[in-house]
């Protein structure tokens, strides 16, 4: 019976995974997607999220979205090693934010994961890459198609493949970003 049991589990959790990626990311109503969000998938959110349509998911939980965050459509979140998201964070369409991956060197391809953590005040622009472990602090950029490999510090605008700085922000930041549209 335990083998039995383990095994509707495992069904139960695809089935979970398989709804949320390929059903509630299409249904054209912003209030639905979070409700299943939060209370099926365990993603913790603030005030004011919005997270339009499209956007993917690798397993439940380890998803924790700050205050006044908007998640633009067709994002990539890969949740299996854990991703912190600070309050007033903008993230472009088709971001890819990874925490999972293989050692290349290891013999037996060995995977890890590792989390990735985003300040206050961070913009990602379109369909830029964050890898496994990479902490975004405060009030930093991120340009669009970056590849992000590396830690960036605060207020830094980074971009290129492999990002580099390329320049500084301003530290006077007060808005809060947020855009639930209808049907989106």
């Amino acid at each position: 019976m335990p083998n039995l049991f383990g095994r509707y589990r495992k069904l139960a959790s695809e089935m979970r995974l398989y709804l949320c990626n390929h059903v509630v990311k299409n249904i054209p109503s912003h209030s639905l997607r979070i409700f299943y969000y939060k209370k099926v998938m365990g993603f913790k959110f603030g005030e004011r999220v919005s997270l339009l349509m499209g956007t993917r998911f690798d397993c439940k939980g380890n998803l924790e979205i700050g205050n006044h965050c908007a998640i633009n459509e067709y994002c990539r979140f890969d949740t299996r090693g854990g991703i912190t998201i600070g309050n007033s964070v903008s993230i472009s369409a088709e971001v890819c934010i990874l925490t999972a991956g293989h050692d290349i060197y290891s013999p037996n391809f060995k995977g890890f994961t590792k989390e990735v953590v985003i300040g206050d005040f961070v913009f990602i622009g379109t369909r830029a890459m964050i890898l496994p472990g990479v902490k975004i602090s405060k009030g930093a950029v991120i340009a669009a198609g970056a590849v992000v490999s590396k830690d960036v510090p605060e207020y830094a605008i980074v971009g290129g493949v492999p990002a580099k700085q390329i320049g500084d922000r301003s530290k006077q930041l007060t808005y809060t970003p947020y855009y639930a549209r209808l049907l989106h």
